[in-house]
């Protein structure tokens, strides 16, 4: 194929030179397939015995660091062992938030009567870890409550982390005592024989320890969480696309939708670092529809169920591990899924306290996310919704429904930028109409429509490095519709119409039979 003369730009190369030889010059402006990284980041509190300092955001280095940064047994050096179980190779940022001044830690504990007549294990379950007690023949109350704070104090998880409690006997009864003060161990739980007979272990809540009852005093008495607004306000300024808020309270997340604001936050059009977050808050229909009612967030998703062994901030950092995989790989593949969507680690809520059709259509009018159990236990995504109700007049709006719809938008966003960085970067804006000369560097608007049109059409049939097909979609209506306009002073102003692509939610059938 040949060319007319001066019709092929070689950057820098001057039309004047004489000098003879063979020259290239590199144009990587083709070759650009790099992507923003999507970083996580985890709020949690340290201990006093950690080394990093709170309030500053830190890249993680695994879960040997976080013992040493935060303290072993802390909620940080948890959350990061939590997280890697289920992302392990994303990068994950840390917030350390110290406790607040004068907080108090939650407490709970549990009371033994009676005297073992058989040797039995007792089936204890700490925030959904498994405990087992061995009990002896003859063991009296104060011997078993002895036993089980021990057993309480020698656990430890896969990682290396002991339980986020310290457990003391006195006669027959242990108290437990959270590592970290504040409100965030009162869902903590304290449960026993949570899978039943069916697993070997006694009826649900009794301690399969012949002639020895137990009664379980549950967590509570935290007060005075941490105050995540400076920090939020000190965080380095980059992208952390998936962040985990295990803070249900509203003054916490009131202060991360305005960290996340499309007004003056990170979704503002002079920001562009965009983000969502991913919280639980956990209890009966009644307290998740209640605490939802109050939440109006296209940028926050929560989750939650009643009676799970695992408490709410473990289902958060859960949540958000698997949101950040999936929604990496793919930001329009949903969730959820007909029968399954993405795992969570967390333990299933007993049967009696799982959330039936009724209550999952409840809590999906009213912004929460739901889950499913299947016949093996394994919790799952059922549907991932935002918090976002109501538009700004206070009528009901669906535009931001699903979970995906931001970070679609997110990728979309950051596609087209990435492209018009790389192809129009310092070129000559002329008016539309006018005749360029090859290699000229000169645009028009409608130059620059032309490639926002093609990628579109790439993105909707068959993707681009980094991006999936399917982000959008109707590619015919997008090229009909789109407008390019010269505004003057060197500003092009584009309108354009996006379909994002959607998601497959259920299938309805209706089966017509005849008898034979």
């Amino acid at each position: 194929m040949s060319g007319t003369a001066n019709s092929i730009y070689i950057p820098g190369y001057p039309a004047s030179n004489r000098v003879p030889g063979v020259f290239a010059a590199i144009n990587a402006a083709n070759a650009n397939t790099a992507t923003v990284p999507q970083r996580s980041l985890i709020l949690a509190q340290t201990l006093s015995t950690g080394t990093a300092p709170p309030g500053v955001a830190v890249l993680s280095a695994g879960i040997g660091e976080a013992q040493t940064s935060y303290g072993v047994g802390s909620m940080a050096a948890i959350a990061v062992e939590r997280y890697r179980g289920l992302d392990p190779v994303g990068e994950l940022w840390m917030l350390p938030l110290a406790d607040a001044t004068g907080a108090d830690p939650a407490t709970g504990g549990i009371g033994f009567t009676g005297t073992a007549t058989a040797n039995a294990v007792l089936p204890l379950y700490i925030d959904a870890n498994y405990v087992p007690v061995s009990v002896s023949n003859g063991d009296t109350a104060a011997a078993i409550a002895t036993n089980t704070a021990a057993a309480i104090a020698a656990y430890a998880t896969p990682g290396g982390n002991p339980l986020p409690y310290t457990a003391a006997a006195s006669g027959g009864a242990v108290t437990l005592t959270a590592r970290n003060a504040g409100p965030i161990a009162n869902t903590g739980t304290i449960m026993l024989s949570v899978l039943g007979t069916a697993a070997g272990q006694g009826h649900f809540g009794t301690t399969n320890v012949p002639g020895v009852t137990a009664s379980i005093t549950p967590m509570s008495g935290g007060t005075t969480g941490p105050t995540i607004a400076n920090a939020l306000a000190g965080l380095p300024v980059q992208p952390y696309d998936f962040i985990c808020c295990p803070y249900a309270d509203a003054t916490s997340l009131s202060a991360l939708q305005g960290y996340l604001g499309d007004q003056a936050g990170t979704w503002n059009w002079s920001v562009q670092l965009f983000g969502g977050a991913f919280t639980a808050y956990g209890g009966t229909v009644g307290a998740r529809t209640t605490w939802s009612a109050l939440r109006n967030d296209q940028h926050t998703s929560a989750i939650g169920a009643q009676g799970s062994p695992s408490p709410d901030w473990h289902w958060a950092v859960d949540y958000t591990a698997a949101a950040a995989v999936s929604l990496r790989n793919d930001p329009t593949i949903p969730l959820g899924g007909l029968t399954q969507g993405v795992v969570l680690n967390v333990m299933a809520p007993p049967p009696m306290y799982r959330d039936t059709f009724a209550i999952d259509e409840v809590l999906l009018n009213t912004g929460m996310s739901t889950y499913r159990v299947d016949n093996s236990g394994v919790v799952s995504v059922q549907r991932a919704i935002t918090t976002y109700q109501f538009n700004a007049a206070g009528q009901p709006d669906n535009s931001y429904l699903n979970v995906n719809v931001p970070f679609q938008l997110m990728t979309y966003i950051r596609t087209v930028e990435t492209m018009l960085g790389a192809n129009f970067n310092q070129s000559k804006l002329v008016a539309d109409g006018s005749r360029i000369p090859p290699g000229s560097n000169m645009v028009t608007s409608q130059t620059i429509l032309y490639s926002v049109v093609a990628q579109y059409t790439a993105l909707a049939t068959v993707g681009i490095p980094g991006v999936p097909a399917g982000l959008v979609q109707n590619p015919q209506a997008f090229a009909s519709n789109a407008v390019a306009q010269n505004a003057g002073g060197g500003v092009v102003k584009m309108l354009l119409p996006v379909q994002l692509g959607g998601q497959l939610i259920a299938i309805a059938m209706s089966i017509a039979f005849t008898q034979p």
